[in-house]
């Protein structure tokens, strides 16, 4: 399911990630030795980030082209090929939402405590007005039921990218956006940072940067 509108998302997506991983680089002293298990991103993520660490990206689907510097694993994140702590950090942005289900979120939970020293796990915050997937506001909060017939024709998202009804149905079977308490019981042991626009909370990041 492709959610991207790249004309529209890149220079609001550029704004927060370069102001989000600056915050992740000094929580966690990256360095060029620091190995990062970078689950569900790409790598143009990582051109926002001053440092260059040594990056696995584990994702579904393999990438269309690939850069000299990083090491791609096509692996599900709720049972990853990887030993106990193997990375130093895992991060993942803005992709817990994107794994159904309570039972498949808490295994992808679990497995990012495994294979990681530490972590950093971003998500967007039901309770931010704006939907962020769609690029519009209070949709959201509406039953999915409600939410199917607007999709299309009543969201950014559906008016420039066109979706298939199939996509729409992917998008409601497969997005949900997380809460505070439903982060920290994912995460118990991790601080959640709450990152803020215009006063109000727009992603909550679990974090633990602890050696």
């Amino acid at each position: 399911m492709d959610l991207s509108v790249p004309s529209l998302h890149r220079p609001i997506a550029r704004y927060f990630r370069s102001k989000r991983f600056r915050a992740f680089g000094r929580a966690f002293g990256i360095t060029s030795a620091t190995r990062i298990l970078d689950l569900g991103g790409y790598e143009y993520y990582w051109s926002f980030f001053p440092q260059k660490p040594r990056v696995t990206i584990a994702n579904l689907d393999p990438p269309k082209t690939r850069q000299a510097g990083f090491h791609w694993v096509i692996a599900d994140a709720r049972c990853l090929p990887f030993r106990d702590q193997a990375f130093d950090v895992v991060f993942a942005n803005s992709i817990v939402e994107h794994v159904p289900g309570e039972p498949n979120r808490r295994a992808f939970a679990e497995e990012v405590r495994r294979v990681g020293r530490r972590y950093y796990v971003q998500t967007p915050s039901r309770w931010f007005p704006v939907e962020p997937h769609l690029m519009t506001p209070l949709i959201h909060y509406l039953p999915k039921r409600a939410q199917r017939p607007l999709l299309r024709y009543g969201t950014v998202w559906g008016l420039l990218a066109r979706p298939t009804p199939e996509g729409c149905d992917a998008f409601l079977r497969d997005i949900d956006l997380l809460t505070e308490k439903e982060m920290r019981q994912l995460f118990p042991n991790a601080e959640i940072w709450k990152e803020r626009f215009l006063g109000l909370t727009k992603s909550l990041i679990a974090v633990s940067a602890q050696k």
